[in-house]
């Protein structure tokens, strides 16, 4: 007994140090940038680029809560930047090339995420397909009907036409206000907030936390886990869907494989969330702050004069530190 108790103290002070590591580790990482950004730059902190932070976010937040939901279930959506391309093709081409009025542009895009989260849910469900190998060939495919669809070009208004005429279909008003501050920072704060309360305070999303923890358990305690695994990739698709819809306001047009790039930044941000306050499991809030992080670093290294290249270097190495965190704590 003497031999024990003064190793006990010294494994329980490890193991603290190592909660608070993990439970407050990004946040604190987050007050470090500022506070470096700030002393390098002092307009890092003033509230013009504060905003900027939160509108350059808010498409990577919105996505990344799709993949939050499909983590939720222990799937894993890869698609998510291929359908928010398509649906920003799909919105602004139903204004310029078909003068459709708002609802049906937002309808016709949403229509066709749904159809790409029925596909994956069919094949991951029913054929047992793995999700990240299914969603990678999703992801390529629906990127190749995005080109298809737009035969590979820019889609804006006044854009010549294959028959050589002009387009003549207008983006309507109201919806260029979509993509402008402060719509999009609240959009993204309501996307947030709701899907937070979903996973959190409601029946469904809790069972979709007991599938993500043990699918089998789940499935002997009565929930049907197929079902929740649809809704799953549905709800991932919908909310790139969004995503997109919004990158079309922000810039009013449709640019070739526009929803690409928010792939990796939106993975970074929901596995980033794991760790953050210790949930150690996927979160909507969570992932709004590994967003914050994400944005962060890329605007305080822009204003750095740090090379565009160099970035994704450090964005993966936080990506991987925040991963080491996440699993060595789930082991």
């Amino acid at each position: 007994m003497s031999v024990a108790n003064p190793v006990n103290p010294p494994e329980k002070k490890k193991l603290d140090a190592f909660d608070l590591l993990y439970r407050y580790g990004t946040i604190f990482t987050i007050v470090v940038l500022i506070i470096i950004f700030a002393a390098t730059n002092p307009s890092f902190i003033q509230a013009n680029n504060l905003i900027n932070i939160l509108r350059s976010i808010s498409i990577v937040t919105i996505i990344a809560t799709g993949i939050t939901i499909s983590l939720s279930v222990d799937g894993f959506d890869l698609s998510v930047g291929s359908v928010a391309s398509m649906s920003n093709a799909i919105v602004i081409s139903m204004f310029v090339w078909f003068s459709q009025n708002i609802f049906i542009a937002i309808f016709a895009a949403i229509a066709a995420s749904l159809l790409v989260g029925a596909l994956n849910s069919f094949m991951i469900v029913k054929m047992k397909i793995p999700d990240m190998l299914m969603t990678l060939a999703t992801m390529f495919i629906i990127q190749g009907i995005a080109l298809t669809y737009t035969k590979g070009a820019t889609v804006s208004e006044n854009m010549v036409m294959s028959d050589g005429s002009f387009s003549t279909g207008t983006i309507s008003p109201f919806f260029a206000k979509i993509g402008q501050v402060p719509w999009i920072i609240i959009i993204m704060i309501v996307v947030v907030i709701l899907v937070h309360i979903f996973l959190n305070y409601t029946k469904h999303g809790r069972y979709m936390y007991v599938i993500g923890g043990n699918k089998e358990a789940a499935r002997l305690s009565g929930i049907p886990v197929n079902k929740y695994k649809v809704a799953a990739y549905m709800l991932s698709a919908v909310f790139a869907a969004i995503g997109g819809i919004v990158l079309a306001s922000r810039v009013m047009t449709a640019e070739i494989n526009a929803g690409a790039p928010y792939l990796m930044d939106s993975v970074a941000a929901a596995f980033i969330g794991f760790s953050v306050l210790g949930a150690g499991k996927p979160n909507a809030f969570g992932t709004f702050v590994g967003a914050v992080l994400i944005g962060i670093l890329q605007n305080g290294l822009v204003m750095m004069s740090v090379p565009y290249y160099a970035m994704d270097i450090v964005k993966g190495t936080v990506l991987a530190f925040a991963l080491a965190l996440t699993y060595y704590k789930q082991r």
